[in-house]
């Protein structure tokens, strides 16, 4: 099995458009969060009917997952904590999105939220602990931050990701976690598209101006990674021993 994972897209719709001429070659498109611009003057809710259409149109064509990001929040929770409620609203057969776990052949999936406060942290934990229960194979995450520590979050002068995740990720040892929201870590030396925490292979595909998009396609028959940006391409082996 092969899938394309991409993520920040931030409404560029040709590289939605990319995605989506892309999206029948895999048998799996993952999207990791921010698939809305909060900075841009369009209205919200028009940037939402658009990508909902894409959306719609990507799970025609494969199984697509969706986690939100910091830019795709547009309600607010009892606890005044915001969410991407739209999204939720998009779930749908073959559309899988926040909250959402599911096999894909031997493989479970989990998409967790963004999250921006203790409530909603706490219900990514419990998610993670009852799914922890249910995985028969390959585990993989997706998660918009990348975990604290590793070359993934590097942002030019220091780490700026997820300790929350990081301490998840050496309590349940997933396999692989798809990660993005540090645009620019894949092109800093210190930085990487690719790193590894124990055993858990960790995954940011940055962010690019420009018709296409970062990505990142994994294989799990050939356990193999490549990245592709309009400066670079690199291939990871994920055959290695474990940390």
């Amino acid at each position: 099995m092969s899938f394309l994972f991409v993520s920040d897209l931030h409404y560029s719709l040709k590289q939605f458009d990319w995605v989506l001429a892309q999206a029948g070659d895999f048998e799996m498109v993952v999207i990791g969060g921010d698939l809305l611009d909060m900075g841009s003057d369009l209205d919200t809710d028009v940037q939402i009917a658009i990508v909902e259409k894409y959306l719609d149109l990507l799970r025609k064509k494969t199984t697509v997952v969706v986690c939100s990001g910091n830019h795709d929040g547009d309600a607010v929770s009892e606890a005044n904590e915001s969410f991407a409620e739209w999204l939720r609203e998009a779930r749908n057969d073959r559309l899988h999105v926040d909250g959402d776990s599911f096999d894909l052949g031997e493989t479970r999936v989990t998409v967790c939220p963004w999250w921006n406060g203790e409530v909603m942290r706490a219900e990514v934990e419990a998610q993670l602990t009852a799914e922890a229960t249910r995985v028969r194979g390959k585990w993989i995450w997706v998660y918009h931050a990348p975990p604290e520590g590793a070359r993934t979050s590097w942002a030019g002068r220091r780490f700026i990701g997820d300790d929350f995740l990081k301490a998840m990720i050496e309590r349940f040892r997933p396999d692989m976690v798809l990660s993005g929201h540090i645009h620019n870590s894949p092109f800093y030396e210190q930085g990487a598209w690719v790193d590894r925490l124990g055993s858990t292979w960790v995954f940011n595909p940055g962010r690019q101006i420009g018709m296409q998009p970062t990505s990142i396609v994994v294989d799990l028959e050939a356990m193999t990674a490549r990245w592709s940006s309009i400066e670079a391409e690199s291939v990871q082996d994920l055959r290695v021993a474990e940390a």
